[in-house]
């Protein structure tokens, strides 16, 4: 797969709103238009990134779960999953996915295990769950027969269309046993009035980003048939604190859950 510096990339938005420096000018251009509409939008993102340390930390250390897989990483930065779950079990096995080629640079040269542990990572998709599920770096590094945390970090809202997001998840929550968990956080227009929603729209649109806010009933859905984790479905901020950083759930307009495969 080919770089594209023409066109936003959500993963170098992400780490141009976190303050990195592994964007183009296309993503900035895209970061600062949306900024304009949605003022708080770098609190939503270092929200997000809290939430997947609070998730993996718990799951790691409450749930016992040594596997995960990571969909749609991002560029590296403080706290990526290996590092939380290895922080609290050395021998956790992560592997990453993320479809585009600099975030693979990146992580292949800065994600390192520890010595008892492992990493891999793979050029895929949620959109073709069958390319990450058929991935010989998955069968190397996971065992699809003991349970596997599978986390998808501000990654749905970018698969706009229901006929692909919602067969992606079942297919990929399918192929994990039994005290599995799935880890999602969703944007969502349930905080906002409908005029911001539709100039957050309007924005992602010019700028051809495949967008979709959902409300809660629709990110419940990806849940279906699974025990979903106290305290449900709740504004990001609000999924288990820890007395570190907060924010309105109008500035932090996500929600996020993880729910146990039964």
């Amino acid at each position: 797969m080919e770089l594209d510096t023409t066109r936003a990339h959500v993963a170098r938005v992400y780490d141009y709103w976190l303050g990195g420096k592994d964007n183009f000018e296309a993503d900035r251009a895209y970061g600062d238009d949306l900024e304009r509409r949605v003022p708080a939008i770098r609190v939503a993102a270092r929200m997000n990134r809290l939430f997947l340390g609070r998730a993996v930390r718990y799951l790691a250390t409450e749930r016992g779960i040594r596997q995960f897989l990571d969909i749609g990483t991002g560029l590296p930065t403080a706290g990526n999953t290996h590092q939380v779950a290895q922080e609290v079990a050395p021998e956790s096995r992560v592997v990453y996915t993320d479809n585009d080629p600099l975030v693979l640079v990146h992580a292949r040269a800065l994600l390192t295990s520890s010595r008892e542990g492992r990493t891999a990572y793979i050029n895929a998709d949620v959109r073709d769950p069958e390319a990450i599920l058929r991935a010989p770096e998955l069968a190397a590094t996971l065992d699809l027969k003991q349970p596997v945390a599978v986390l998808l970090v501000a990654v749905l809202h970018l698969v706009s269309a229901d006929e692909v997001a919602y067969p992606a998840i079942e297919a990929i929550v399918g192929a994990l046993p039994p005290g599995s968990y799935l880890v999602i956080t969703h944007a969502t227009g349930d905080f906002w009035p409908p005029e911001q929603v539709a100039a957050a729209d309007a924005t992602n649109r010019a700028h051809n980003v495949d967008f979709r806010f959902r409300d809660r009933a629709e990110v419940a859905r990806f849940f279906d048939g699974l025990e979903i984790v106290e305290p449900g479905i709740v504004p990001v901020a609000e999924w288990r604190p820890d007395g570190g950083p907060t924010a309105d759930r109008r500035d932090a307009n996500i929600w996020a859950a993880v729910g146990r495969v039964p």
